[in-house]
């Protein structure tokens, strides 16, 4: 297990140091970064699969594909959700709200919470009850005072929200279903690099900026590789409580960066994070309770 904590753990510090090199190019926009991370990334994650045993699940995918053309449409739909999802995360570092984008990440939990409980009609426990009451207070403050949450933290908490939803319900929940919604980016990505700050031979480039480029491509295949290794390493509910690090790495990064949060904002954030720290509880407990099970 400690492995795959420690794989966990590298994971969301490289995600965090992604965000950070990001805000090192501001010669770039975020369609370029985007493209530049996918067609980096992409092969080194397609050759790190073909020698880790992962081939198998993207085989897989391909003969049902093959079986049921339509479930390509669904692919495409959910490729769409996550590199909404890429750009987001490096436009924000480039535009100073990556704290708006962590307070997307923090609300994701508490929303699938919600979404297990209507969908699924998962039972919910005493603790993530208060949690669900504790960030309702929170989402009132911020209703009332700002008149509602940014469209950042939205597009992070729904949007993934929608892209988990479809992938199960497609079945394609796997490294397999993820390499192909970046194999159908790749075109996208070509595009966005065309005629950017690169390949412009932009006046403002430095040599420099180059190497920026390429460890950001490769930081964000070995951000990957770590977090998928992790995943099958650890058990579902340690490996969920660990999710939790990333995106307050991110919200740290970003306060280094020179972004605050505005005095209205605090008791949302308050009651947010104290919302989720009650998420992490009761995941501890659980894994308490599992260790003294099977010992």
């Amino acid at each position: 297990m400690y492995k795959g904590i420690s794989l966990s753990l590298t994971a969301s510090i490289l995600f965090a140091v992604q965000y950070y090199l990001a805000s090192l190019l501001p010669t770039m926009d975020g369609y370029e970064l985007f493209g530049w991370r996918s067609l980096i990334a992409f092969p080194l994650m397609t050759v790190f699969m073909l020698f880790n045993g992962e081939w198998r699940a993207v085989s897989e995918i391909a003969q049902r594909i093959v079986a049921k053309p339509w479930l390509l449409l669904g692919i495409i739909i959910s490729s769409g959700l996550m590199a909404l999802q890429q750009w987001l995360f490096i436009w924000a570092s480039l535009n100073g709200r990556g704290i708006n984008v962590s307070l997307g990440y923090f609300l994701l939990p508490l929303l699938m919470v919600l979404v297990g409980r209507v969908l699924y009609k998962e039972r919910l426990s005493a603790l993530k009850i208060t949690a669900a009451l504790v960030a309702a207070v929170g989402v009132i403050h911020q209703v009332y005072e700002v008149g509602g949450f940014s469209w950042e933290a939205l597009t992070v908490a729904i949007g993934f929200i929608c892209y988990f939803l479809l992938r199960r319900w497609m079945q394609t929940a796997t490294l397999g279903g993820f390499w192909f919604d970046m194999l159908i980016t790749m075109p996208f990505a070509l595009w966005c690099v065309w005629g950017g700050a690169v390949f412009g031979h932009s006046p403002e480039m430095s040599d420099s900026v180059y190497w920026v480029i390429a460890i950001f491509g490769v930081n964000s295949a070995a951000a990957f590789m770590s977090y998928i290794s992790a995943s099958k390493l650890l058990p579902f509910t340690v490996f969920g409580l660990l999710g939790y690090v990333e995106p307050v790495l991110l919200l740290l990064i970003a306060l280094v960066l020179g972004e605050t949060i505005h005095a209205n904002e605090r008791l949302t954030y308050l009651a947010i994070w104290g919302a989720v720290m009650l998420l992490v509880l009761e995941g501890v407990v659980r894994v308490i309770r599992s260790r003294r099970y099977h010992t």
